[in-house]
């Protein structure tokens, strides 16, 4: 709980700017639901922030302490997708990532990472907005692997979970050509019984369905519109997240996390969920987070043959040594 109270300041001072600045380089696909359950995306993190008030002759000694705290912690900053400035307080306890960013080059849309430790894989996220994908095209374009919506809950107050109407299609056309793929659920759960329920459907929708990727839990929040998820707590976030990833890893899949740095840095625990790995969103030339990932979306408005509009596009740093 050290981390909740050391970033308390920090989130306070960005509270008002939250809802405006929740992209930070995510590519979430967020859904809407009216009566008629009607779909948009998009993409946004927001956070409330809570102060604790202390008693003036309580100071000497937890004031030092804070201070002493303070003064040592490891601050740093970053800008989200809108071009917003953030200061974080780096979490001392939670994973760092080893990737040395001068072997990163770019051509074009596509990246390369030339480190003998890692072999980088070039690949794609996708769901309905992509409509009918022609993935032996896109395979033969260089498309190595994918990471497809499953399933979504709507962000209105009845929070419906409906299924991806393209996933089955595109988790056989994937299979078919030959590139490796996962799944995605775009999560609204507001607690534990919630998340619970995301990975049973997605469960029951795999029905048994071997991937090569990871099933992976993207909770996001939504920006300019009222959601179900407006008053849900960085720390409620994070229960729900391993709730998630248990429930997937107990079935036999393996369980991966989406998050960019607004997520990292202000609303999930980092430490608490050290042991799953991150699906990490971030269209700077270069990943600004300090902490560990395996997967980068570092476009949301790529191109790839085969897919008509633009794309999200990623890359996953798969390890080979050590």
């Amino acid at each position: 709980m050290i981390r909740w109270l050391r970033y308390a300041a920090v989130c306070a001072a960005v509270l008002m700017l939250a809802a405006a600045a929740a992209g930070c380089g995510a590519g979430g696909k967020q859904e809407t639901e009216s009566a008629s359950s009607a779909e948009v995306s998009s993409r946004e993190s927001t956070e409330e922030a809570s102060s604790e008030e202390k008693l003036p002759d309580a100071e000497s000694s937890s004031e030092k302490e804070a201070s002493s705290e303070e003064a040592s912690s490891e601050e740093f900053r970053f800008v989200d997708a809108h071009g917003e400035w953030f200061d974080a307080v780096l979490d001392p306890d939670a994973p760092r990532h080893a990737y040395d960013w001068s072997k990163l080059k770019a051509s074009g849309e596509r990246l390369s990472y030339e480190d003998e430790g890692y072999q980088m894989h070039f690949g794609i996220d996708v769901s309905h907005h992509q409509g009918k994908i022609d993935w032996e095209k896109a395979a033969a374009a260089g498309v190595e692997f994918a990471i497809i919506r499953i399933a979504y809950r709507g962000y209105g107050e009845s929070g419906n979970l409906l299924a991806d109407k393209t996933a089955a299609a595109n988790l056989d056309g994937a299979a078919a050509a030959g590139i490796a793929a996962g799944v995605y659920v775009f999560s609204q759960a507001i607690n534990e019984e919630e998340a619970r329920e995301e990975a049973r459907f997605v469960l029951e929708l795999l029905d048994g369905r071997e991937l090569g990727l990871p099933v992976v839990f993207d909770p996001e929040l939504i920006r300019d519109d009222t959601a179900r998820t407006d008053d849900v707590t960085g720390e409620q976030f994070t229960a729900n997240t391993r709730e998630f990833c248990r429930v997937i890893s107990e079935a036999g899949y393996r369980p991966m996390i989406y998050a960019n740095m607004f997520w990292e840095a202000f609303l999930l625990d980092m430490t608490e969920l050290a042991d799953i790995p991150v699906w990490y969103a971030d269209y700077e030339p270069a990943p600004q987070t300090p902490y560990g990932f395996e997967f980068w979306q570092y476009s949301e408005s790529g191109s790839v043959p085969g897919i008509d509009g633009p794309v999200d596009l990623d890359v996953w740093f798969e390890k080979t040594s050590g």
